[in-house]
């Protein structure tokens, strides 16, 4: 199909706004890199406490030639896996049954709301001496801390599908599974999707806080042994493995969302 003069012009004006917001997020990022590094070099910071980026790189690199670095990379990541798929399992369903159901949505409600506002972290030694300390504990810290928001976010995205569409549904003598199944649901692709994405970050959030509690490996205990022992290089390390993490997990997520957009 021949593409008319003013589609071409709106793709080339297109890929210049794209190319240039590429260029100053990477020019902005590059620029604080080379900030940190001259004001901490030059002693105008104290690179005790802030490091440096050339030295947290060195850290980094030497975690990945003594074999810890993928070591530690695997045990958070596994944390963060299995929490966000059972938070992504049971959020859904929950959301589901009190969609379906008004009378228990309403008992529940001040229930998710005082839970949602309760500091997860105090939970952490109730569940080292209920679960012990292990990685159970970790991935149930981290499903604690996501999966009361993830429920209320699903939750309202259902409740607020388009009535008309319901309505035409229950028209024609749809029953209610039909109604839940080709119309709530797949109105709420993105709302879900969306979700998951802060949900991701929430899990992220309570695997490093579990293992901060409890643990003998991954990026949370490095973050925590290097201000044990007043290593800030290793700390900031830590920090910037959980942030690269954090950006490909969430780039999966908008991916998919991109796919559903299709």
């Amino acid at each position: 199909m021949d593409i008319s003069d003013k589609q071409k012009r709106f793709l080339k004006v297109y890929k210049k706004k794209k190319i240039l917001t590429l260029f100053f997020q990477i020019f902005i990022g590059v620029s604080f890199l080379v900030i940190w590094e001259i004001l901490a070099r030059c002693g105008i910071i104290n690179a005790f406490i802030t490091s440096y980026p050339s030295k947290i790189f060195l850290t980094i690199i030497n975690l990945f030639k003594s074999g810890n670095l993928f070591y530690h990379i695997y045990v958070t990541l596994s944390e963060v896996i299995i929490a966000f798929i059972i938070t992504g399992v049971i959020s859904i369903s929950v959301s589901i049954i009190l969609y379906e159901s008004e009378f228990l949505s309403k008992v529940m409600d001040p229930y998710l709301t005082i839970f949602n506002s309760l500091p997860k972290v105090a939970l952490g030694p109730i569940l080292i001496v209920w679960i012990g300390a292990n990685k159970v504990s970790i991935i149930c810290m981290a499903i604690l801390i996501s999966l009361i928001v993830s429920i209320q976010s699903i939750y309202v995205g259902l409740r607020n599908t388009n009535k008309n569409m319901i309505k035409i549904l229950k028209s024609f003598k749809a029953s209610e599974f039909d109604i839940l199944t080709k119309v709530v649901i797949p109105s709420n692709y993105k709302n879900i999707v969306n979700t998951f994405k802060i949900n991701i970050g929430l899990t992220m959030i309570g695997v490093v806080m579990g293992e901060f509690l409890t643990s003998k490996a991954g990026i949370g205990y490095l973050i925590l042994y290097g201000s044990q022992v007043f290593n800030l290089t290793l700390v900031m390390a830590g920090i910037i493995i959980l942030l690269i993490l954090s950006i490909v997990l969430y780039s999966i997520i908008n991916g998919i969302e991109k796919h559903l957009d299709y």
